[in-house]
């Protein structure tokens, strides 16, 4: 798991952390869209975990859907409701009507509500995303297959009308400036995309020291004392420090 050195850890008491109530219009600050079967106990596992120890409002689905299942309305809800999202574009990601449809509306929240998105290419191309070739088009084909299966014309209709959606989806977020895992520590990137997120949400950084209620008087005093180094300094202070607080 990554060190983030300049952040302070927290802990998660369920799948989304603590809300920061940076906004009251919004209930977290990263919706992570990923294809369980490539990524959850691994790359996603750990940016998550990386997410809640920088205390970044994060909401995963720990739950796999069967591809060709609707839309949960509780993640269309929760990917309205995040100021930004992470999608982890992985080799089989476009296999699921899922992900592609949470893809959808995560770049129409982009375009309504200027959403931060932050498109991750692991061990895949952007090219091969923007013009879904390689796994993407195998991908698409299948589903074209699955639509050109389809015996009730209104279904068939339907399911054109989403495959439009998802090709303009999968170019759209490909042509965004994203991360690019390719020959690159895991650790490395996904600091840098906890800490990109810190930048463009404004979620203000933590102390790594925690405050030390109560000492200000005697950091001042040591802060003198050190400067001066003369037994005027000390005696001024002495009595205080043998009769306050232990330290």
């Amino acid at each position: 798991m990554v060190v983030l050195t300049e952040l302070f850890s927290g802990s998660p008491s369920s799948s989304s952390t603590h809300n920061h109530n940076h906004n009251k219009d919004y209930r977290y600050d990263v919706f992570l869209c990923f294809r369980g079967a490539d990524t959850r106990n691994r790359f996603t596992d750990h940016l998550y975990n990386a997410l809640v120890d920088a205390d970044i409002n994060t909401f995963l689905d720990d739950e796999e859907i069967e591809t060709g299942e609707p839309l949960k309305p509780e993640l269309e809800s929760a990917v309205k409701s995040s100021r930004a999202s992470v999608i982890v574009l992985s080799k089989n990601y476009a296999f699921s009507t899922w992900c592609l449809d949470e893809l959808v509306s995560i770049v129409e929240q982009k375009r309504n509500f200027n959403q931060v998105v932050i498109p991750v290419f692991y061990d895949v191309e952007p090219t091969n995303v923007r013009k879904q070739q390689s796994s993407f088009g195998e991908a698409m084909a299948k589903h074209r297959q699955r639509m050109e299966a389809e015996t009730n014309a209104e279904k068939r209709c339907q399911w054109g009308q989403k495959m439009e959606l998802w090709k303009r989806a999968l170019t759209q977020v490909a042509d965004l400036k994203g991360k690019d895992a390719k020959d690159r520590k895991e650790s490395e990137l996904i600091e840098e995309i906890v800490t990109d997120i810190h930048r463009r949400l404004g979620v203000p950084l933590s102390n790594t020291l925690p405050h030390l209620i109560g000492m200000d008087h005697y950091i001042k005093f040591i802060s003198s004392w050190l400067t001066d180094g003369t037994s005027h300094t000390y005696c001024q202070h002495s009595h205080n420090c043998r009769h306050g607080r232990d330290w």
